[in-house]
């Protein structure tokens, strides 16, 4: 994948208009890191810290023991869309521990993006909760990793989150920046076929 440090500095155009606040929300481990720096066009604000032995019994690393840090509060990233519009992405924290965090992001959010791991679906349920609690708007991603034995096709992992048909899902790789583009473009599609009322809620 391309380097995103040549636009590190990407000033922002002067004829940005429209600022929209887009939340990735998902379990821990699941790529919402890697999807905000795949595709902000700015040097991608981080907060993952190490795991520390003060972790053991406290965060859940189960499926994912390979990972060694974890977001202790957002990461933020930034891409334009056209002339007059720029969604600002924030990465919410996947541990327990920090959930409370998200209720802060949701607050203003135009919309979100569910991130899935498959192979650790039940994650995302709380996710979803929160969303349609605070009437949010939102698309399911289904971050497609390498070396997984299978992959339960869309329609099964529709009907173990209990999605409705008119949730769009759609499948991507959080690391590559045309697949969370596409990914984004949903979400927007998707926000803009939504009664005035409901986008604005």
């Amino acid at each position: 994948m391309p380097s995103n440090e040549s636009s590190d500095r990407l000033p922002l155009r002067q004829s940005a208009a429209n600022g929209l606040k887009i939340v990735i929300v998902g379990g821990f481990g699941v790529g919402k890191t890697t999807m905000v720096s795949a595709v902000s066009e700015i040097r991608p604000l981080s907060t993952e810290e190490v795991m520390t032995r003060a972790s053991v019994g406290i965060d859940e690393n189960a499926g994912v023991s390979q990972k060694h840090t974890t977001t202790v509060a957002f990461d933020f990233g930034r891409i334009t869309v056209d002339d007059e519009n720029v969604l600002y992405l924030f990465g919410a924290p996947g541990q327990e521990r920090f959930w409370y965090v998200w209720d802060h992001l949701f607050s203003g959010s135009l919309g979100a993006v569910v991130l899935v791991d498959t192979r650790r679906i039940q994650d995302s349920w709380y996710a979803i909760d929160r969303l349609e609690h605070h009437r949010t708007p939102f698309v399911v991603a289904l971050n497609r990793f390498e070396g997984a034995a299978s992959h339960p096709p869309a329609e099964r992992v529709r009907e173990a989150l209990q999605l409705s048909e008119d949730v769009p899902m759609v499948d991507c790789d959080a690391r590559d920046r045309e697949a969370v583009r596409q990914v984004l473009i949903t979400l927007v599609r998707h926000l803009a076929g939504l009664p005035a009322a409901m986008a604005a809620s």
